[in-house]
């Protein structure tokens, strides 16, 4: 007889889920499945509210990257009202952008993909995490806590809160920057930079050179990718153009707010979360190699665009493409990827800072109430993120509907579970180890 399998939770995620493996008589893998045990439901009681209360709302949604919310929202409410924002506000919302991306990568690399890594996929899981890494390697565990802290109290300091923020506002930003904060964070973001640069020869030269037979074996599917491009095709986390990219490595661009003419929503049954898929490329179905399925994040974003914008990470492009194609397709590098991304980050941050405008006073614009239509559109760290807000004459918000980066990725996280355990699990053979390279596929995308 078959049996289920279930691992419930999945352990060092942002939050709930379980796995499901249906083995068939002879042990082996019929089907397989990640089931995210979430219910948000912000679209409906943000109806009725005023627009200008939504980018302190819906930074609730997420306690990993609120700043994301808080910038898509105003931005959408920005758009819905034809409010254009003055460009040291545009500046400031995108050095926000970069900063709250540091510590993110940080926290995920470190403190939840690393542990297997480091401490091996078969160690035992008291050993297997971050209190492992910092035992074994206490300067370095060390260092990590350090540039996490360091990430967050840079925008602390000049923006106030981190994981609520409040700063954006409809119209630009609350608060210009003083020569002496931005004096504070260039030196905060140069550190930052040294330690992504030190964190990403870490792992190209004493991990994943250990792991490359896992990287190309275990959750690799065959999908399209999304993310966000500027005109002429750069890396872009703030504004810009959706790029649609098939697995054969045609794209198509599109404005945001055009968004509902490529994807469409699929809810499966047993899943409390909206499965986005490319409706242009196809009917939806759950199943590898169809070919509406696409995905997000940061491997999505380097795949999709032609170049970085800034020369470290051109550089650490060059190289990955060299050695693994485009688009890439092994969800390991998800983790190879987040670390480039950090030094693009870190790069664009320093970057900023050194710009004559960036403490420029003009940061705001007047704001009138109307009705409207917006999109706001930014990159999530784990995807590409939506706000779309419909608002009557007085500026009530009368219909919401929300992307959310990590929904992307819902159905090719189940195509990935469902890969990784047929290729791991043979006539009911199987073990702790074995079922942890099974949450690492699924780790990898960092949902």
């Amino acid at each position: 007889m078959g049996k289920t399998l279930t691992i419930q939770p999945v352990t060092r995620i942002e939050g709930h889920a379980k796995v499901l493996i249906q083995l068939d008589d002879k042990g082996n893998v019929a089907d397989a499945k990640m089931a995210i045990v979430a219910l948000r439901g912000f679209e409906q009681f943000c109806i009725g509210r005023p627009a200008e209360e939504m980018p302190r709302i819906v930074n609730r949604i997420c306690g990993i990257c609120p700043w994301q919310h808080h910038l898509a929202s105003n931005k959408a409410v920005d758009a819905a009202w034809n409010i254009e924002i003055p460009p040291p506000a545009e500046k400031l919302r995108r050095l926000m952008q970069h900063l709250s991306y540091i510590p993110d990568k940080i926290l995920h690399f470190y403190f939840l993909a690393a542990p297997d890594f480091v401490m091996g996929p078969d160690a035992d899981p008291s050993v297997r995490n971050v209190l492992g890494i910092l035992k074994a390697n206490p300067d370095l565990g060390l260092k990590v806590v350090k540039m996490r802290q360091l990430g967050s109290m840079l925008i602390e300091h000049f923006a106030g809160k981190v994981i609520h923020p409040v700063a954006a506002v409809p119209g630009g930003f609350t608060k210009p920057m003083t020569e002496a904060e931005r004096e504070e964070l260039l030196k905060g973001a140069e550190e930052l930079l040294e330690f992504a640069k030190y964190s990403m020869e870490l792992a190209k030269k004493e991990i994943f050179p250990k792991y490359m037979d896992l990287i190309q074996n275990v959750g690799v599917i065959e999908t399209g990718f999304i993310g966000t491009v500027t005109e002429d095709g750069t890396w872009e986390i703030y504004d810009g153009k959706i790029r649609m990219m098939k697995a054969d490595g045609t794209y198509e661009d599109f404005a945001p707010e055009d968004y509902t003419a490529h994807i469409a929503e699929h809810v499966e049954p047993w899943a409390y979360v909206k499965m986005p898929y490319a409706k242009k490329w196809g009917d939806f179905a759950l199943e590898l190699g169809n070919p509406t399925i696409y995905r997000s994040n940061c491997l999505a974003r380097i795949n999709v665009c032609d170049r970085m914008p800034t020369p470290l990470a051109q550089a650490e492009l060059e190289e990955f493409r060299e050695k693994f194609g485009r688009p890439c397709q092994y969800t390991i590098l998800y983790n190879y990827a987040r670390l480039l991304e950090l030094v693009c980050n870190a790069e664009s941050a320093v970057a900023l800072l050194k710009e004559p405008e960036i403490t420029n006073p003009n940061v705001r614009a007047q704001v009138e109430p109307k009705a409207g239509r917006g999109v706001g559109c930014v990159e999530a760290p784990r995807g590409t993120l939506i706000h779309d807000y419909e608002t009557d004459d007085k500026g009530f918000i009368t219909k919401v509907n929300l992307i959310v980066g990590t929904t992307h990725n819902a159905a090719p996280m189940s195509l990935t579970v469902k890969q990784a355990a047929q290729t791991l699990i043979k006539n009911g053979q199987y073990d702790q180890g074995l079922l942890n390279k099974i949450e690492m596929a699924i780790r990898a995308y960092d949902p």
